[in-house]
């Protein structure tokens, strides 16, 4: 594996990778990790064009990778490069899927998305998330209350420690009542321009089939809504982070500020979202750590659709969950009022389900901005909006949705 100055990653060369640096890997601990990850798993195997497969088949205590694909349940093809920048945590199979950069040859695409946390335990040697087992403590030791909230005034260092442990903050009261309007007045403004098909907003669909607005990426154009990243509140909370972490605005016109509509009943597009990463398109590698910022605009919860986070996740391995299901972990949830911040790191778990009541006037409405290390991009030069924009009519279609009949 070599590197280069403009490419500070190690090119990963396919088959030295799998004959003699993944099993060095394997041996070296991060079997026992995979194995945990991938328990009640098929088997998984990356083909290149040519034909050149491995198959990683998971006992209960390691990883067996074997040449060939004959034995693999799900195969995924991609071009050598590609399978590099994977194990370099580059990129991540639902941006290869929604790019079509990656087909699936055999079985089912969605599987390659289960096996990602063992993936990243293999290469990467990061563990597991289990919601039952996980033992996450304050600074003086008692068990952390994964929903407790902060204000400014509060002890910076308990905050610090509590983003730091559960990869997320939630802080009360932030902006005041008249900011929160005229960030409020701005949305609507931004809620009459957007247009389907402008690629700076995401459209759904309804259950009666209407065609409504879920986002605009477009914020900054706005000048209150742009004064949200560089206000000196903002940059007090993200200082909170261990990295230093600053504001870097996009190079797409009003980007940088992106306001969040949710809406009831919605049955189509990208509104209601499972659990899931911020760098699960991929750009794990160059972009993280860094922090995403939503400001309330409205309430948050259940009723008119909340956020809600995976405490410790941040640093651990977890597929896809979703939140509707009976054995879903409950997660943290937190009942936010107009002004009020919450402070999630991009790798952290968290999930946007729809809201529980369907004849509301007002459903949650937030804006959301991102702060990241100096020189953090992603590594093609592509922002994830570009890549999900794939239809004239602005709709964002969920994963499942674009893979659906996949063989």
């Amino acid at each position: 594996m070599s590197a280069s100055p403009s490419n500070p990653f190690p090119t990963v060369d396919f088959h030295t990778f799998h004959r003699d640096v993944l099993p060095r890997l394997l041996r070296d601990g991060h079997g026992p990790l995979a194995a945990e990850a991938a328990r009640r798993l098929g088997s998984l195997a990356f083909r290149l064009p040519g034909g050149d497969a491995y198959t990683y088949l998971p006992g209960d205590t390691d990883i067996e990778v074997l040449a060939g694909d004959d034995r693999a349940d799900t195969v995924i093809e991609v071009e050598a490069e590609i399978f590099s920048n994977i194990v370099n945590e580059l990129d991540a199979a639902a941006g290869l899927l929604y790019g079509v950069r990656a087909k699936c040859a055999r079985g089912k695409a969605m599987h390659w998305l289960d096996w990602e946390p063992a993936l990243r335990a293999m290469f990467a040697g990061r563990p597991f998330y289990d919601a039952e087992t996980i033992d996450l403590r304050d600074r003086r030791g008692a068990r952390l209350d994964a929903e407790q909230t902060f204000s400014l005034s509060d002890d910076s260092l308990d905050m610090a420690h509590f983003l730091r442990t559960a990869g997320y903050l939630l802080v009360r009261g932030v902006f005041r009542g008249d900011e929160v309007k005229a960030f409020l007045d701005e949305s609507a403004v931004l809620r009459e321009e957007a247009r389907k098909g402008d690629a700076l907003s995401w459209w759904g669909k309804d259950a009666g089939g209407v065609e409504t607005l879920c986002r605009v990426t477009r914020g900054a154009t706005q000048p209150k809504l742009a004064s949200i990243p560089t206000d000196s509140r903002m940059a007090q909370l993200v200082d909170l982070a261990d990295e230093r972490l600053s504001y870097q605005p996009p190079k797409g016109t009003g980007e940088g500020v992106s306001i969040i509509w949710k809406n009831p009943s919605m049955t189509e597009g990208m509104s209601d979202i499972p659990w899931h990463r911020d760098c699960g398109m991929g750009g794990h590698g160059t972009q993280c750590p860094g922090l995403i910022a939503s400001v309330y605009l409205t309430e948050a919860s259940p009723e008119t659709g909340e956020l809600m986070f995976l405490p410790g996740s941040w640093n651990r391995g977890a597929p896809p969950i979703d939140p509707n299901h009976p054995d879903a972990p409950r997660g943290a949830h937190f009942a936010a009022r107009p002004g009020d911040v919450t402070l999630h790191y991009g790798d952290t778990m968290h999930a946007a389900p729809p809201p529980t009541h369907t004849t509301l006037e007002r459903y949650r409405i937030s804006a959301v901005t991102a702060y990241k290390r100096k020189g953090a991009k992603p590594h093609r030069g592509r922002h994830y909006n570009e890549v999900l924009h794939g239809r004239e009519d602005g709709q964002v279609e969920s994963l499942a949705e674009l893979i659906e009949g996949d063989d």
